[in-house]
């Protein structure tokens, strides 16, 4: 896969951060590792993040939704897919910390004009949405995954792919992440299967 020598940096400088935590985490008890979770990047890991990009190269998508910024190594991927695609990421966080350490991120790998950061809450973000979507990214809290998907499965361009994260690991979500799954695999419109690739993908396509 050819990727550009700032991207490269950008990368270099999150699996830097991905290895220090792990060590981190490994020094703390379970409950304490909870308790800061926040603190940590908690990538969906690199054989995740090279297949959502390049489903998205793939499909030619070319507006992108992703509902749980983090502290944006998601993003870089799929912004990555989109300046190829000629398209845009929109992604959505509540934490202003972590959306400026994603904005800058994002900025040193050169990819900032196609990235709209949307502070605040996804519920509502995803609500006053006026675009619609070729792809959605879910990864956020577990117990938000239904009702997103409520609100921006009316949002779906026909052949619109929805992949969401972490179906399988951390098993504490196992019961969120089921619901998840029972509703659009109930939905006659899309067809869903899960992948074991990362913490596991959920991946969709939605046929109006």
């Amino acid at each position: 896969m050819q990727l550009d020598p700032s991207f490269k940096k950008v990368l270099e400088d999150y699996d830097k951060r991905v290895n220090d935590e792990n060590q981190l985490m490994e020094s703390l008890s379970k409950v304490d590792a909870m308790k800061r979770r926040d603190e940590f990047l908690l990538p969906v890991g690199e054989d995740a993040a090279i297949f959502m990009n390049t489903l998205i190269k793939s499909a030619k998508s070319k507006s992108i939704l992703e509902i749980g910024t983090s502290y944006g190594y998601s993003t870089l991927w799929l912004a990555e897919a989109a300046r190829t695609n000629g398209g845009k990421v929109i992604t959505l966080e509540n934490n202003l910390d972590k959306i400026m350490y994603a904005k800058d991120k994002i900025s040193k790998a050169g990819l900032s004009k196609f990235v709209d950061f949307r502070h605040g809450d996804a519920l509502l973000n995803i609500k006053n949405a006026t675009e619609t979507f070729d792809f959605v990214l879910l990864d956020l809290w577990k117990e938000l995954y239904v009702p997103c998907f409520n609100l921006f499965s009316p949002k779906l361009n026909d052949g619109a792919w929805v992949l969401g994260d972490n179906m399988i690991f951390p098993p504490i979500s196992k019961k969120e992440s089921e619901a998840y799954q029972n509703i659009i695999r109930a939905k006659e419109t899309f067809t869903s299967i899960l992948l074991p690739i990362g913490s596991g993908i959920e991946v969709s396509q939605y046929h109006s």
